[in-house]
């Protein structure tokens, strides 16, 4: 059994910071690519920031890129995302994804994040 749970959501004035965090449980993690989406009301899910396996490779949507930071700590099963400079269109449910080979992929429950002007 699968298992990734999202923490570190929360309500945040523009122009402050938050770190998500993503517990997996019940597969070799370092086996997997690790990567945040964001669902903003009304939008569809988009891609946020991926890291590959050993942390050496990462990926960030152009709206994000310079202010969130992803990264993995394999030995405790873990990927953080630092969000830092953040503006209210960055308010949406943030999930976190697991993926290997291209085609098992896991996904959280997600983690709201509020930004407030």
């Amino acid at each position: 059994q699968v298992q990734l749970v999202e923490s570190g959501g929360g309500l945040v004035q523009a122009g402050g910071s938050l770190r998500l965090s993503c517990a997996a449980s019940g597969l070799t993690f370092s086996n997997y690519c690790m990567g945040w989406f964001r669902r903003a009301p009304g939008k569809e899910r988009e891609f946020v920031a991926t890291i590959g396996w050993n942390g050496g490779a990462t990926y960030y949507a152009d709206s994000v890129k310079g202010r969130y930071t992803i990264s993995r700590d394999n030995a405790k099963n873990m990927v953080y995302l630092q969000m830092n400079n953040l503006k209210p269109e960055d308010t949406a449910v943030y999930y976190c994804k697991a993926s290997f080979r291209s085609s098992w992929n896991y996904w959280g429950q997600g983690t709201q994040v509020t930004v407030s002007s």
